[in-house]
């Protein structure tokens, strides 16, 4: 009970509703514009455009910041082409794709905690195009072309660029703090060591292993098992066992959420099953402003809000059923389990380490 109460434990310091707001209302330009045009399969690629590009938003002066923010979404267009042009194809591509991936963005740690964070967060972005890919590929009644996936991605960050500009001529052009301001700032380079490459390689093994065992063996919504292990995934070999011990919990309760709320259109025909699947995308909306507002109010809450929202988005189009919902529980299960395996070698890795040092 313990342990529970500080894996739960609220921060109440930690609340930011103003940017969660702030998010929500730039959000709702992509979920409108997509419903006006009938094309949703794009909505999730624009809301990360738009989400990441905030989180990898270093502040200062603007022109520092758009450059930025350009080169980040130019990287993470590429990982959008090529997560969606591989995703349907024989199951090695997707394999060493995310081996490749994840093992860079592991040691983009050498030029700072700052490019490491937004490089996790495109590896994070990366699995999730792998995954809509190969759930777009197995629904017939779904058409979805790259080069508008690409679009809808540069288009989310693009508009990050815009209402920072225009926040930017209305506080009377002056440089701006992190929007984030939580998040690492830290450019300095720093050395490779040992254990932190090794600790990278294991990590890129387990994301692989995942991918592979989802897309490998074609398990009926499978690819809840790579989402869930990278989310619950450490980013680094020095994160504390608490926040692990979060991440785990909160990866859980938010595939169980979204398990639960995927249900809904599970009965439903015609245009009840439309206005259930609209209603559906403004509540995974709804979850991912949330997780922008407690990010530090509590980890695990964060990673619940944040899972249940991207869950709901990636399998919405897939019909559902208790038999879909058990699988989707089952898979996450397994991607915990994968992560718990990685903390385990991690942890023996940094014994290791410990005792050659000494």
């Amino acid at each position: 009970m313990s342990r529970l109460s500080k894996v739960f434990k609220l921060n109440p310091a930690g609340l930011n509703w103003p940017r969660a707001v702030m998010f929500l209302d730039a959000a709702l330009v992509p979920l409108v514009l997509f419903w006006a045009i009938g094309h949703e399969q794009y909505l999730l690629s624009a809301l990360f455009g738009l989400l990441f590009a905030g989180l990898a938003d270093p502040g200062g002066d603007y022109g520092h910041r758009a450059s930025h923010i350009a080169v980040f979404a130019l990287i993470g267009a590429g990982l959008t082409a090529l997560g969606f042009g591989i995703g349907a194809d024989a199951w090695g591509w997707p394999v060493l794709a995310a081996f490749t991936v994840t093992l860079v963005a592991g040691l983009a740690v050498a030029f700072g905690v700052h490019r490491f964070v937004t490089a996790l967060l495109l590896n994070v972005w990366f699995i999730v195009t792998l995954a809509l890919a190969f759930s777009f590929h197995h629904d017939a009644r779904i058409t979805s072309h790259t080069w508008a996936q690409v679009l809808a991605w540069a288009g989310g960050a693009t508009l990050w660029i815009v209402v920072t500009f225009i926040a930017w001529l209305i506080r009377g052009r002056e440089d701006q703090p992190q929007p984030i301001a939580e998040l690492p700032g830290d450019t300095s380079h720093r050395k490779l060591t040992r254990p932190l490459i090794m600790f990278a390689v294991i990590r890129a093994m387990a994301i692989a292993a995942a991918v592979a065992l989802a897309f490998g063996l074609d398990l009926s919504h499978g690819y809840w098992m790579p989402i869930a292990a990278m989310v619950a995934m450490q980013p680094s070999l020095e994160q504390s066992t608490l926040v692990g011990t979060q991440r785990l919990a909160g990866a859980v309760i938010g595939a169980a959420a979204a398990a639960l709320l995927l249900l809904v259109p599970a009965s439903e025909h015609g245009h009840k099953l439309v206005a259930a699947e609209r209603g559906l995308e403004a509540v995974a909306l709804v979850l991912l402003m949330h997780g922008a507002a407690i990010r530090f109010y509590n980890y695990a809450l964060y990673c619940a809000a944040i899972a249940a929202g991207v869950l709901i988005l990636v399998d919405l189009p897939q019909p559902s059923d208790y038999a879909a919902e058990g699988y989707r529980v089952l898979w996450t299960l397994c991607g915990v389990g994968i992560t718990l395996l990685v903390m385990m070698l991690a942890g023996l890795l940094a014994k290791r380490a410990a005792k050659t040092s000494a």
